[in-house]
């Protein structure tokens, strides 16, 4: 990176607001607990605390400057409003954003196809790929994520969720992809849209705010395909499809490979590539056309993201594996304790019977959040997949997971319990050397507790 994120001029003239003392900023957080040397700390209101309370602790830890609705001892810039000068700055890295920018949502695979774009682009272009961190992709993390992205970033990846209608029009709209992908569309949040064509919907909104020439990228295995293509014509200069059937990108062959990932031959628009995917799962050929879709419409190096899905981990929450010593030997316990709804859940079942394992196939299931009236129905669809994925104990967490287990009484061992920390002492309780361990569930759930503890100090293992 070169010269600073930000220098105090800038935020004065972006926000709008005065600055005490002048300083630069290579970094830009709203979480005290992340701010590091030199970094600028963004003093955002909140329901239950004010950023404000933690400015001394920022600056404490190396902040060189703030940005407050308030004065305080140390640099700052003083704004009206925290919040909207924030987007303001957000707005004010798109601007000079010289690069090409490429935004992601979908009810399913977002967060993991993100990073995987990100990863592929930064194969040919070291420490010049700017990416959303984490789950930063709401009405806050957004316009964080834009406002962090360094200025002579090439490639900027971002990707943007809801659980309204009209809330990924907002975000968007700050982000003007150059490239925008939908991931997949499934009854995530159909609790508060109401029904699978709402879903599609709100997703499709991501193509409202497409630079010129802009590129819409679009699940070619979904009922609700031409919804999007309609949708997407309305803005986008090209349209790629990706999936299987007449999908402009598309997997010719897919084999499970020896290190438990895929290898995968693959038709794009204008040529074919070859390649490996360390994570497991039919999902994964899915996330990896998506990406390869977007590298080519970027005019990005194919072959480099080809080695870059070979060479990419799982992600924390989102199928990271760790091998946990036991006595006789070691559990392989893959966790996806971050999200869930029925795609994802049917997706990394199918993945747990691809495993090859000495012991048996446990899984920790949790609640699927967000599906209101459907909740009893799409918990009791999920026992057809956990029977072909032959799952040989069940562990099933919250009432909310009682129609799965009667669907299944009789043909699989389960127990119920209330919550993680219950679902902690049967997993310990049950597991032995040999045995693969799938942890999923809503976060709020918590079910990466039981991750934290039952893998401790165990090494991530990428096969």
């Amino acid at each position: 990176m070169s010269g600073p994120v930000w220098t105090s001029a800038e935020i004065e003239e972006a926000t709008g607001g005065r600055v005490s003392a002048a300083f630069e900023v290579s970094g830009v957080t709203f979480d005290s607990r992340e701010v590091e040397p030199g970094w600028l700390f963004v003093a955002m209101p909140g329901t239950v605390a004010d950023g404000h309370q933690f400015v001394a602790q920022a600056f404490g830890t190396g902040a060189a400057g703030a940005l407050v609705s308030q004065p305080v001892n140390g640099p700052h810039v003083l704004v009206p409003d925290v919040a909207a000068a924030l987007t303001a700055l957000a707005k004010a890295s798109r601007a000079r954003m010289q690069g090409k920018v490429l935004g992601v949502t979908g009810s399913v695979g977002k967060t993991g196809t993100k990073e995987a774009l990100a990863a592929a682009l930064e194969r040919r272009h070291r420490g010049r790929v700017h990416r959303s961190l984490k789950s930063y992709n709401n009405h806050t993390g957004v316009p964080l994520s834009l406002a962090r992205m360094p200025r002579d970033s090439v490639y900027g990846v971002f990707e943007m969720g809801m659980n309204h209608a009209g809330e990924i029009r907002a975000l968007t709209a700050l982000v003007r992809p150059h490239v925008a992908l939908i991931t997949a569309i499934a009854p995530a949040h159909i609790e508060n849209l109401g029904s699978m064509e709402a879903i599609a919907d709100a997703k499709s909104e991501i193509y409202e705010s497409l630079e010129p020439e802009g590129t819409a990228i679009l699940p070619n295995d979904t009922p609700y395909r031409d919804r999007i293509l309609r949708a997407a014509r309305r803005y986008a200069e090209h349209i790629v499809t990706f999936g299987s059937g007449d999908a402009d990108v598309t997997a010719l062959h897919a084999v499970r490979a020896d290190n438990g990932g895929s290898l995968v031959t693959a038709r794009l628009r204008e040529s074919e590539l070859t390649y490996n995917i360390a994570q497991p799962g039919e999902h994964w050929v899915s996330n990896s056309l998506a990406v390869l879709a977007a590298v080519e419409a970027v005019g990005a190096d194919l072959a480099a993201a080809g080695l870059a899905l070979g060479d990419m981990g799982g992600l924390k929450g989102r199928g990271e594996r760790h091998r946990v010593p036991v006595e006789g030997g070691e559990v392989l316990l893959i966790d996806e304790s971050y999200n869930a709804n029925p795609a994802s859940m049917g997706a990394t079942l199918r993945s747990l019977a691809e495993e090859k394992v000495d012991g048996r196939r446990i899984a920790v299931l949790g609640t699927m959040l967000e599906l209101g009236e459907y909740s009893d129905r799409e918990h009791a669809g999920l026992a057809p997949v956990v029977l072909d994925s032959r799952v040989d104990e069940l562990i099933l967490v919250g009432e909310a997971t009682r129609p799965l287990e009667e669907a299944v009484e009789g043909r699989v061992p389960v127990r119920r319990v209330a919550d993680a920390e219950a679902a902690t002492g049967a997993l310990l309780a049950t597991m032995r050397a040999g045995d693969a361990v799938l942890v999923k569930a809503s976060n709020g759930v918590g079910l990466a507790k039981l991750v934290e503890r039952v893998a401790g100090g165990a090494p991530t293992c990428s096969t």
